[in-house]
């Protein structure tokens, strides 16, 4: 079943522009002005997720250095609560993301909110107890939301729309390489054997951040920002620097310019781009929901439990030596991100829908088979149950990153029209930070007191899912995103959008009807003329 198709979106237009684009095959790399765009988009756009993975993993491997276990001593609660602080930092920061990303545009808010991540990681590096540490944290999660919001906007609104669901996918895998770096650092430095095996890693969390203060400007800021501010020419010549490799006469440019202005102006129309709209409407209450619930299904699939809580899971296992532990953590990290890549280069060929239901049967399968190996395990101690246990750890990355993870920013971005896309994103962000901070917190104190049963949790919540998904997640994938615009509100708007399209493509005047090329060599748009 398509996007057109689906019982639950009757206001999907006619892809007019995306059979445009797939005429085009000259891949992107064979487009010098895309490929620095590219290029530069990692280091710009991408610092939140890696902050994010490194700081999972840094946290994760500092808790095996002694140093660290001297100096903090955590109990239970303490260790759940120092997790969860950067999961309380960033609700802190969730109200003002969408007055920052509207009034001052998505690099700017991407620039602030690395400032505040650098003191953050400079702070945690110098802390002199729990308090300071929790402080820092806080900081640190605090600037995750705004980076994350504005840099899987931007990454969206900037790219050409052959490549954007890969790139938004991209966005998210980025979590593992600084979960990777993170890992590897800590398990590095660990063997210094002082407080400096944990306050090295903690510095150097912010090299994400320095990176994105460094190249935030080398990017131009979204088209759809600036025609939503009136700046109409700016925005024309960022599309047709990148869209069409400096053709301004471009005329695949001017049929998306045309996209971009009609969509913004039928959205602002019926929008006042405030808190109550998410909720006023149908549509948007629709958006809202599934926005809402994909949030806690990103943290409450169990993967805070591995990412956080590894260090636990196999001392429970009976894996207590450091070094192997230190082993495990960074193989299965690696192995999460290499998965992670491999998906997110295929989520064009398979339907949004699919892959989340994929998802989330497959991750019911891993829980259901981890929770019964890791009862045997403790009820027999068997070395070989503890390999299996071993197995169904490893299994888990690659079931979480067909939906969850290679999906997420792609679906927020096709899912909400541009008035609403950081209002939007910023819920989901507040769910998942919610569902973050309760799962940090109370993993370690159900793992001590129920051990096995504490998988049992997971494992219903994960039949929900399922549920979910099948009743109220539409499909988004092949179409623009103007061309989702208007995915629940009926057909009306979307064929206005359309209407303005199709005059710019073909439009009729004295010397006959104007058509569209595409340069099979450049990637490029040309006007045809025949009488």
């Amino acid at each position: 079943m398509g996007v057109k198709d689906h019982p639950h979106t009757h206001g999907v237009a006619d892809p007019v522009l995306t059979r445009i684009v797939e005429q085009d095959k000259v891949p992107w790399y064979k487009k010098k002005n895309l490929r620095v765009l590219y290029l530069l988009l990692f280091p710009a756009c991408m610092g939140g997720e890696l902050t994010s993975g490194f700081d999972s993993q840094n946290l994760n491997a500092v808790q095996i250095v002694d140093a660290w276990q001297e100096y903090f001593d955590p109990s239970d609660s303490l260790l759940g609560f120092i997790g969860a602080s950067y999961s309380l930092g960033s609700i802190i920061s969730l109200p003002f993301i969408p007055l920052i990303n509207d009034r001052f545009g998505r690099r700017w808010t991407i620039l602030l909110a690395s400032i505040v991540m650098c003191i953050g990681a400079i702070i945690q590096g110098c802390a002199n107890g729990a308090a300071m540490y929790i402080v820092a944290r806080v900081l640190l999660g605090f600037g995750i939301p705004p980076v994350v919001v504005a840099g899987s906007s931007l990454i969206g609104e900037l790219s050409y729309p052959k490549e954007r669901p890969i790139m938004t996918s991209l966005f998210n895998v980025t979590w593992f390489v600084g979960s990777i770096l993170g890992a590897a650092i800590t398990f590095g430095t660990m063997q210094l054997g002082t407080n400096w095996g944990w306050r090295i890693p903690c510095l150097l969390q912010m090299w994400p951040s320095a990176m994105q203060i460094l190249f935030i400007f080398t990017i131009p800021e979204s088209p759809r920002f600036l025609i939503s501010k009136d700046r109409h020419e700016e925005a024309h010549k960022i599309l047709a620097k990148y869209h069409a490799e400096g053709d301004m006469e471009s005329e695949f440019v001017r049929a998306e310019m045309a996209q971009i202005q009609s969509t913004l102006e039928i959205e602002l129309e019926f929008s006042k781009r405030s808190w109550w709209e998410m909720v006023r409407a149908p549509g948007m209450r629709r958006r809202t929901i599934i926005a809402s619930f994909l949030g806690l299904f990103t943290q409450w699939s169990g993967n805070t439990l591995i990412s956080y809580y590894l260090n636990e899971l196999l001392e429970i296992i009976g894996i207590t030596d450091a070094n192997a532990k230190g082993h495990i953590n960074i193989a299965n990290t690696c192995w999460s991100l290499f998965n992670g890549v491999i998906i997110s280069l295929l989520v064009r060929r398979f339907r949004r829908r699919v892959m989340y239901m994929t998802c989330a049967i497959s991750l019911l399968c891993v829980y259901v088979g981890w929770t019964i190996t890791m009862e045997r395990v403790l009820a027999t101690g068997n070395s070989a149950v503890a390999n299996a246990v071993l197995f169904w750890i490893f299994a888990y990355s690659p079931c979480y990153n067909i939906g969850y993870n290679a999906l997420t920013y792609t679906f927020l971005v096709e899912l909400f029209p541009f008035a609403q896309r950081a209002r939007g994103i910023t819920i989901f962000q507040f769910f998942g930070k919610c569902a973050g901070f309760f799962t940090t917190y109370v993993n370690p104190i159900g793992l001590n007191r129920i051990t096995w049963k504490w998988l049992l949790t997971y494992c219903c919540w994960l039949a929900f899912e399922i549920v979910f998904i099948y009743f109220l997640f539409p499909e988004t994938g092949g179409r623009t995103l103007e061309e989702l615009a208007f995915l629940f509100e009926g057909k009306d708007r979307a064929d206005k959008v359309t209407m303005v399209v199709e005059k710019q493509i073909h439009h009729e005047d004295n010397m006959g009807v104007t058509t569209m090329e595409i340069d099979k060599e450049k990637g490029t748009t040309t006007k045809v003329e025949t009488v």
